[in-house]
């Protein structure tokens, strides 16, 4: 497998990614995925593990950083705007469509986490998507909204909202400091403060803090609701049976209306299912089988079906 940093234009902003191409030589282009990263996230960490681990299974895969975050150019920094997020997707897939080594025809998407939502989003609208998959995926709307675990005050986001207009720094941090105080947090804080912040998944680019404006952009977002115009491309969501964020990958899956699929990973939490085994193994054999069917041909949709 050989390993390419590239960088490609998404509405007037360079991005970075990583391509990663399959070893073994093939008759023809291939089949790729785009590999969209968690909120706070890089192509280094989960989203980079996923496309290695896909690639090996014969996919051309591109795995990049978002716009304002990582290596990829914006400003301010951290800045999390849900709908430059969904075209940096679209502008992915762009880049993939032009390359040698891809098939057009045959393109999918995974997003993990926030980019799970974001998939879905860009699959609505865009056709050159023949397939769409999310591992823990959430819309951030609904998290901001109603939290991790769907049970959250509507009035937090509110408070948000007003802290946002009056605020006198750019940013606000999204992990505490101290195991301490994020075990106080619950596991589902802990485990997001254990991968980001210590040698498990830290990475010196991954962003720690979030733009205040950020907040309103997020919560004017809603990452489910044109997922019913994804039809008849087929939808793959995978979700751990102990993920607090489960309810989101179930919202997702009511409102698709064609080819879908809900594979629960036992015992896998939310974060979980971005490094550790034997959870992402699983995963992986489930999206190796879900985009080798749906983008074995140009025409997929009725191999999907």
């Amino acid at each position: 497998m050989t390993t390419i940093g590239v960088t490609f234009d998404s509405t007037g902003l360079t991005l970075a990614g990583n391509l990663y191409l399959p070893g073994a030589p093939v008759a023809g282009p291939r089949p790729a995925i785009v590999v969209g990263h968690p909120g706070s996230g890089v192509k280094e960490q989960a989203a980079g593990g996923y496309a290695r681990r896909l690639a090996e299974q014969g996919f051309v895969t591109l795995a990049f950083d978002a716009a304002y975050q990582g290596e990829s150019a914006g400003e301010p920094r951290g800045l999390e705007d849900p709908a430059q997020r969904t075209e940096d997707i679209r502008a992915a897939v762009s880049y993939l469509a032009g390359r040698p080594e891809v098939d057009p025809g045959r393109i999918g998407v995974l997003g993990i986490c926030a980019s799970g939502g974001y998939a879905l989003a860009a699959a609505a609208t865009d056709h050159r998507i023949r397939a769409v998959a999310g591992v823990s995926a959430v819309d951030i709307a609904r998290q901001f909204r109603y939290g991790a675990d769907g049970v959250q005050d509507p009035a937090v986001l509110q408070q948000l909202l007003d802290a946002a207009a009056t605020a006198d720094v750019p940013s606000f941090p999204l992990f505490p400091e101290t195991a301490d105080q994020a075990r106080a947090l619950g596991p589902h804080g802990y485990e997001g403060w254990e991968y980001y912040c210590t040698p498990r998944g830290a990475h010196p680019r991954s962003a720690r803090t979030l733009t205040w404006s950020s907040i309103a952009r997020i919560a004017a977002f809603d990452a489910f609701h044109a997922v019913n115009l994804i039809a008849p491309r087929p939808i793959l969501l995978i979700a751990g049976r102990a993920a607090v964020t489960s309810w989101m990958s179930v919202t997702a899956f009511q409102r698709a209306a064609g080819p879908k699929e809900l594979h629960w990973i036992d015992g896998a939490t939310h974060v979980d299912l971005y490094d550790k085994d034997p959870h992402v193994t699983a995963a992986v054999a489930k999206l190796t089988e879900f985009f080798g069917t749906s983008l074995a041909t140009a025409d997929g949709l009725e191999t999907a079906a």
